[in-house]
């Protein structure tokens, strides 16, 4: 309800099992699914440092998903004195693996990773999986769950003044505005991002109202991996149309993402053609505005050199093109 569930354990996780439970005839149980960022240890010490949760519920399993193409990176980063690597505290609390997305990765690399793995959980079970398909059957009413292996390798697992702090360079941006979404624009926009960011770019996903079009486009990546198109989910009638997108990683500028998102929504260019800029080449230089609106981007930028020197300025924003010296629009 508030954000971080590893963080309000004791407060919104408890209150709404609490309230689930009391239609507990209306299903067979609770799955709860946490950010690829969230510390396990806290959401599942909720069902026994809880009297009331500990009657209403058994912890059946904890199910983590890892990444073939990124695992091995994200296990071995290195955090500052005190902060968790959540990928370590997620393989280690698992009772099952999904090693997902075989397909991008060889055997000899797979291998590797499930040793990797077992170093750190020797007890797990591990599935191979593309796409996470699996069966409902392999990951639910595994009663995999032991007390007695958490407390092996964390014994404050019960301790319920255990702080845990996470890595502050790694966030989340999330924006959602009434508004259509230029395609050209937005692709080229996320294009960009992932060319420039990707190493750094955990997760980001979204569902955008293009204009024009009846139907969603839905998109989502991890690291420098993107799919994205119209599905078969249409907006109805009398349905809001809206944009909306959460990206989260390591060392994002917030107000970069958030600008040039809301470029993508706003067809009306600041620059008409014929205008003295300067554009983003690596550094700034003086150019003029050839065209608009040119394969996708909002710009073709003639650049003033010798070789005149044509470029695309990708997103109407101050990042890309600007008024010379500095100046915005």
């Amino acid at each position: 309800m508030n954000g971080c569930i590893c963080c309000t354990v004791r407060g919104d996780l408890v209150e709404a099992l609490k309230k689930l439970y009391k239609r507990v005839e209306q299903f067979n149980g609770v799955i709860i699914e946490t950010t690829g960022l969230a510390d396990p240890a806290p959401v599942c010490q909720t069902f026994f440092v809880d009297d009331d949760i500990q009657k209403m519920y058994r912890l059946d399993s904890v199910v983590t998903v890892a990444d073939s193409k990124y695992i091995l990176e994200r296990l071995a980063e290195e955090k500052p004195e005190g902060v968790e690597n959540e990928a370590v505290e997620q393989v280690a609390f698992a009772d099952k693996i999904l090693l997902n997305k075989i397909d991008l990765s060889t055997e000899e690399e797979l291998v590797k990773i499930e040793k990797k793995l077992k170093s750190l959980n020797p007890t797990a079970t591990i599935q191979r999986t593309t796409q996470s398909k699996v069966s409902p059957k392999d990951v639910l009413n595994l009663e995999a769950f032991e007390l007695k292996r958490v407390l092996d390798f964390d014994p404050e697992f019960l301790d319920e003044d255990a702080e845990h702090e996470h890595d502050s360079t790694v966030s989340s941006i999330a924006v959602k505005v009434e508004k259509d979404v230029n395609m050209m624009l937005l692709e080229s926009w996320i294009q960009r991002l992932i060319g420039e960011d990707g190493a750094n770019l955990y997760r980001y996903k979204g569902v955008i109202s293009v204009k024009g079009m009846d139907r969603k486009f839905v998109f989502q990546g991890v690291g420098m991996l993107f799919t994205g198109g119209f599905g078969d989910a249409v907006w109805k009638e009398n349905e809001k149309r809206e944009s909306r997108f959460v990206f989260i990683g390591k060392h994002l500028d917030h107000d970069f993402y958030r600008k040039g998102f809301l470029a993508c929504c706003d067809v009306t260019l600041r620059f008409p053609v014929g205008t003295i800029v300067e554009a983003n080449v690596g550094g700034f230089q003086k150019g003029k505005i050839i065209k608009q609106w040119d394969e996708g981007n909002a710009y073709r930028v003639e650049i003033d050199n010798a070789s005149k020197t044509n470029v695309w300025a990708p997103i109407d924003v101050d990042t890309y093109v600007r008024l010379p010296n500095g100046n915005s629009a």
